[in-house]
């Protein structure tokens, strides 16, 4: 398979590039595109891709042609990008986020080609073997009373040390600046209208940048959030911080936030949400738990970055009178099989674990979280989720929020 790579940042270079090298059986990396020349040029050299396919245009590499699909990996929201390969003929891997706006993905959906899937979005833990076997485990079950969901979040910067990450060596052209920073405005204010600028980064960066990878487990799990009862967002710091969060205030502020949620799930059990920046702790760490009447499954989730670091599926039992626990890892990584069911996606029509639909109902769970924060504060809030929130009390409030 032919594939154009859109955006070799971080997540390319940690990730999707060497995955996709060291599968010739599967594919081809064909092309690539980056705004930035200076790393299109570092990874065209170090992944040997022809001068001739290596484009700072996507509209460019998607002229070119010669492609079978398109990795979309770039910054910001995917859906145009997404609708521009579509338009060319090509199915999507869309690393996330697919897109910061329910409307976004109503437009996907109206444009999406029929006949196959076209479109397979990045949620690697879906693929995860850990939670693959939790999944058949909670099938079993009937009687799932809480879904607990931890996210500890040290800098972005420690986390990619171990890929040696190339930056450019200078910013990118101010025109370039300034058209991103209008695309993320104006997506900002469907999102949240004129919203203090911290609840935009609460929105995009710790929720549909991060918690939406657990709802998507969540999903798979068949643990569907219903309602959202309560939801809070603080920022604390301490005096004694030794890590400089570098990068991460541009996206989340000077001081990042911290997000806790609960609601319902459709079966009538709970969940509860919590994710924490930590600049100072040592490592990434995520946990998902599942409570049920007999017993408890636990999933524990390394850096991402890590590649072949287990994730551990612990399930707690009665046997006996005695407790049971049964320990599963797995050092098959989750990317490498999300990139097989690609492209199975691509070749055979195998439906994908995640496409629009689910990608549109995280989106929903986060607006819905960020209601759940501003609501009841009074904090002011437009947009989509200003609409939510005046649904919650009246029909005909939420008729004249989205006027």
């Amino acid at each position: 398979m032919r594939v154009g790579v859109l955006g070799v940042g971080a997540v390319a270079q940690a990730v999707h590039l060497p995955l996709l090298a060291r599968r010739p059986d599967l594919f081809e990396i064909a092309a690539i595109c980056d705004l930035s020349a200076e790393l299109v040029n570092a990874m065209g050299d170090r992944f040997g891709i022809a001068s001739a396919r290596r484009f700072t245009a996507y509209e460019d590499m998607l002229a070119a042609g010669g492609l079978d699909a398109v990795m979309i990996l770039s910054r910001g929201s995917h859906a145009e990008p997404v609708l521009q390969a579509w338009r060319a003929g090509l199915p999507v891997f869309c690393e996330k986020p697919l897109a910061y706006t329910v409307a976004e993905v109503d437009e996907l959906l109206a444009a999406e080609p029929a006949g196959r899937p076209a479109i397979l979005l990045g949620y690697m833990k879906q693929y995860d073997p850990a939670v693959i076997a939790a999944s058949e485990l909670v099938a079993q079950l009937d009687d799932v009373r809480s879904v607990e969901v931890t996210v500890l979040h040290p800098p972005s910067a420690p986390q990619l040390a171990i890929a040696r990450i190339v930056t450019p060596s200078s910013p990118p052209p101010a025109e370039v600046v300034a058209a991103q920073e209008a695309e993320d405005d104006r997506l900002r204010r469907i999102a949240v209208g004129e919203a203090d600028l911290d609840v935009w980064r609460t929105y995009r960066v710790p929720l549909v940048g991060s918690l939406a990878h657990d709802l998507s487990v969540m999903r798979s799990l068949g643990t569907i959030p219903a309602a959202v009862e309560y939801a809070d967002v603080w920022r604390q710091s301490s005096a004694s911080q030794v890590r400089d969060i570098s990068r991460d205030r541009r996206s989340m502020g000077e001081v990042p936030p911290q997000v806790a949620a609960s609601g319902i799930l459709e079966n009538g059990g709970r969940f509860r949400l919590a994710w924490h920046y930590l600049p100072d702790f040592p490592a990434y760490r995520e946990t998902v738990r599942v409570i049920h009447g007999a017993g408890v499954l636990e999933l524990v989730f390394p850096s991402p970055y890590l590649l072949h670091a287990p994730t551990e599926l612990t399930v707690s039992t009665l046997d006996d009178g005695a407790e049971r626990r049964v320990i599963r890892r797995s050092v098959t990584e989750a990317f490498e099989t999300q990139l097989e069911a690609f492209a199975a996606m691509v070749r055979d029509g195998a439906e994908p674990r995640s496409g629009l639909a689910g990608g549109r109902a995280d989106i929903v769970d986060c607006q819905r979280i960020i209601a759940a924060w501003t609501g009841p504060r009074g904090i002011p809030v437009g947009g989509e989720i200003g609409a939510r929130i005046a649904l919650d009390r009246s029909p005909a409030d939420a008729v004249e929020a989205v006027h």
